[in-house]
């Protein structure tokens, strides 16, 4: 046996497999350790400088990161999720009409309008909506959200879902709608036009023209 080839065999260390996590204490500098658990990625750690260093291993191309990731540049390819906020704010003297919430303007809340409308490029799913009451003059009327579409191909308004605010409201508190809180799952699927509209159950829940202050979360699919 050469001289490199000893060094070699005699300098190499054997990975440690642990059931559970490896940690600082548990380890001596320069050991190598491998952690498997259910369900999750392999993970290498090594104890070096007298620190825990880990990093992730992948068996489809999937990647994990258990705190913050930083980077100078970061950009996207072909697809991601994010979140993001549409403001739906307007002013009117609420009746038993249905009103269509504006996605561009307050100038008109009518079906008819492009206001009123948003066309996707995305699959999304609504996840929450605020909704802030104004002064109402009966705090026990029902106030009824949709979230209606509109299908490539067609301009036939077809309603996804619907939620039934019925809980005594009260003066410039807001309501928080939750994914969970509608009758079906609230997903706009790409090239679909999608509405959003409320309809109250009293024709005397406002007396005047007031502000209605609402802001919609979508979970975003962006796929280029």
């Amino acid at each position: 046996m050469d001289r490199d080839t000893r060094r070699i065999q005699n300098t190499k260390q054997a990975s440690v497999e642990f059931q559970g996590k490896p940690s600082l204490n548990g380890m001596v500098e320069g050991q190598i350790a491998i952690e498997k658990k259910s369900n999750s990625q392999l993970a290498i750690y090594r104890k070096k400088f007298g620190q825990l260093w880990k990093s992730y291993m992948s068996n489809n191309g999937d990647q994990y990161v258990d705190r913050a990731l930083t980077a100078n540049t970061l950009k996207y390819s072909h697809k991601f999720v994010d979140y993001r906020v549409f403001i739906h704010n307007f002013a009117k003297d609420l009746d038993t009409n249905e009103t269509f919430l504006p996605w561009a303007s307050t100038t008109d809340l009518t079906a008819s309008r492009g206001d009123v409308g948003f066309l996707s490029p995305f699959k999304m799913h609504c996840t929450k909506i605020l909704f802030k009451i104004p002064g109402i003059q009966d705090n026990n009327d029902n106030i009824l959200f949709k979230i209606k579409k509109m299908d490539n191909g067609d301009d036939t308004v077809d309603e996804i879902c619907n939620f039934s605010y019925n809980t005594t409201t009260v003066d410039h508190t807001i309501i928080t709608i939750n994914e969970s809180d509608w009758n079906n799952s609230p997903v706009i699927e790409p090239n679909d036009v999608a509405l959003m509209s409320i309809t109250a159950s009293d024709t005397g829940i406002t007396t005047s023209s007031q502000e209605f202050f609402v802001s919609s979360v979508w979970r975003v699919e962006v796929e280029i």
